[in-house]
């Protein structure tokens, strides 16, 4: 009966208003064809469905081992994208050849050859500088093969900005998936080390077909064709390491060569008037003289016009909150619009103090352009508030369709404080919210809720399963706000993995099952095994946790103990669900190019994914291809 009523909800809610929406310029990506061994000595082969692909489209798929070819499927696949290879000697390379079938006329789509006696992961050689250890990774096509390269942070000595001390300069580096390194950006000395200060955004913003990164840099920032952005003499770190003074850039920098392509003025400065304020004019901006509440950013990108990308830079979340938006048009950075909590703006104050230590971009009110979800407050496509909930800063928040039985997306958020909202679920287009948690001080609880995570891990329940770390929340909870069970999964990354349409738990080294039955995690896989480790300290996150090549599940990166090598771990388990690329959902990808901001939050699609409701339709999207 629950189920009947499932169905029948996803019929008769009210919808959204239809508004008439242009297609949204996406990546052009390639089959994306990937082989591993799995636990039995087989080979296990799958390869993307793409999102423009027609929906009569099948595969052949054909083995080459030993100068001799053979077609493995006595008819064109047409349910699945993937195959598991029961007869191949894994012993000897292998090279498999995907072969789209379109009205019965095959094209060639994409090969990978499984080299002999292969790991169970794809290996990827770093040159790691000396006291550097690998850290968040982003992904973009760089030179516009269809095949994503690898963009990583490689940490040295980092600090929290509410903490002194000297950091090292944070150093980027662009891999393709062989090992080859494109280049090295060093951000240089006036460039803070931490989660809260370097943000990276990887995207191809000017629609050539190849990404570009954005960063803040300063004075002797050094880009990767080895040219100095600003004076490379100056020192502007205090004796206490922070960076108060001296000038700030934004630099849109080249993917495939590192060179740095256009430098403005970052947006908004430290202080209006000068470029070496007084500790007591830095009080008056921003509440603190030393750094902790200015010197915390976050980025993104969204498509605030719902066809091309631009650029989300901001500052501040504590107390004043400000956002820029950028883009990126003949090579040149171009403002768009700003939004400060301060301006005197009617309204915006109540803007101020709502910041996580995340951000979301997702399209909220239907209309095709999307919107920056800032914590417990939104900022409309056009800069402009479009409302805030007042209940106040936060680390995580998930937003995708938690709730099918309800029109539109919801917001699950969790509050630093100890009141009846330590964590609170509401509606993204408007704001309301529908129901909320109180948390509880019992000893050393810190600030409040830490963590908080909303995935659908139980399929008795229609939608999303919610729970919370520490400050006296306890349980699981469904997307009604109902208690359904005592115990809880780690709460830190979700990964779709196995077959079904269920989320997995990604936590530290490990991707577990919940097994609601018994309410407790089943391991599935633990990458320690392979010399593996995780990033960010407690936050224990992997490099980057997105659906990279192969079918629709999702790939893991891991960097090596001897932070000598990224290790990709792709999933060999069979499924029956043949759904496009979640990198052709404009959500998730979106979500890919923020994931490593400042506290490492799982991706998201903008649709109710579960073996209980349709499968998502085709995206409307328009595949841009490089430019020659």
């Amino acid at each position: 009966m629950k189920k009947l009523f499932f169905y029948i909800s996803l019929i008769v809610l009210p919808l959204l208003p239809i508004t008439t929406m242009a297609q949204r310029n996406m990546e052009y990506l390639d089959r994306g064809v990937v082989a591993i061994p799995n636990d039995k000595g087989q080979v296990f082969i799958s390869w993307r469905l793409l999102g423009n692909d027609p929906e009569n489209i099948t595969f052949n798929l054909y083995r080459t081992s030993n100068n001799q070819t053979v077609l493995l499927n006595s008819q064109p696949l047409s349910t699945v994208t993937n195959y598991t290879d029961t007869e191949a000697d894994i012993n000897t390379n292998n090279t498999y050849t995907v072969k789209s079938v379109i009205q019965n006329k095959e094209t060639e789509s994409g090969t990978y050859t499984l080299k002999a006696n292969a790991p169970i992961y794809l290996s990827i050689p770093l040159q790691t500088p000396e006291g550097y250890t690998p850290n968040d990774v982003s992904v973009g096509d760089v030179d516009g093969d269809g095949v994503y390269e690898i963009i990583l942070h490689q940490v040295g000595i980092g600090k929290d900005n509410s903490h002194a001390g000297f950091t090292t300069p944070p150093v980027f580096q662009c891999y393709k998936m062989d090992g080859t390194l494109l280049w090295t950006i060093n951000l240089g000395k006036n460039i803070r080390e931490g989660a809260h200060y370097t943000q990276f955004i990887v995207y191809d913003f000017d629609g050539d077909g190849k990404a570009e990164l954005a960063m803040k840099t300063a004075d002797g920032s050094i880009d990767g064709k080895g040219q100095v952005i600003g004076d490379s003499t100056k020192d502007w770190r205090n004796s206490d390491g922070y960076i108060l003074a001296g000038p700030e850039f934004l630099t849109m920098f080249d993917g495939l060569t590192g060179e740095a392509l256009s430098t403005v003025n970052y947006n908004p400065p430290r202080h209006p008037d000068t470029i070496n304020p007084t500790v007591q004019q830095l009080k008056d901006v921003w509440g603190d003289g030393r750094g902790n509440r200015m010197d915390r950013f976050l980025g993104g990108v969204a498509y605030l016009n719902g066809i091309t990308p631009s650029l989300i830079m901001a500052r501040g979340y504590y107390t004043r909150t400000t956002m820029a938006a950028w883009d990126f048009v003949n090579k040149q950075l171009q403002p768009i619009w700003f939004f400060d909590s301060e301006d005197g703006t009617p309204g915006n104050k109540a803007y101020g103090g709502q910041g996580n230590h995340s951000l979301t971009i997702a399209d909220v009110d239907g209309d095709g352009k999307d919107e920056i979800v800032y914590g417990a407050m939104t900022i409309d496509d056009n800069g402009k508030g479009l409302y805030s909930t007042g209940l106040g800063h936060g680390d995580a928040l998930h937003v995708t369709d938690h709730d099918p039985q309800r029109p539109g997306l919801e917001v699950f958020d969790i509050q630093e404080r100890f009141d009846d909202a330590g964590a609170s679920f509401r509606d993204a287009r408007t704001g309301a919210v529908i129901w909320k948690l109180a948390s509880i001080k019992a000893g050393d609880d810190g600030e409040g809720p830490g963590r908080g995570l909303a995935i659908n891990i139980d399929p008795r329940y229609p939608g999303s399963e919610c729970w919370v770390a520490g400050a006296g929340i306890h349980g699981l909870f469904n997307a009604k706000g109902e208690k359904i069970a005592n115990n809880t999964p780690p709460c830190n990354m979700g990964i779709y993995w196995d077959g079904d349409l269920l989320s997995e738990i990604l936590n530290s080294t490990q991707i577990s099952k919940w097994d609601y039955n018994k309410e407790r995690i089943v391991p599935l896989l633990n990458t320690r095994k392979y010399d593996c480790a995780h990033n960010n300290g407690t936050k224990s996150t992997p490099a980057l946790v997105a659906d990279l090549f192969g079918d629709w599940r999702e790939e893991v990166i891991y960097r090596t103990t001897d932070n000598k090598e990224l290790r990709i771990f792709t999933t060999s388990i069979p499924t029956k669900h043949r759904i496009y690329t979640f990198m052709h959902n404009p959500q998730y990808r979106l979500s890919i190019a923020w994931q490593n901001v400042a506290y490492n939050q799982p991706p998201h699609v903008d649709y109710y994914l579960d073996e209980a409701a349709p499968l998502p339709k085709q995206p409307n999207i328009k595949i841009i291809h490089p430019v020659k």
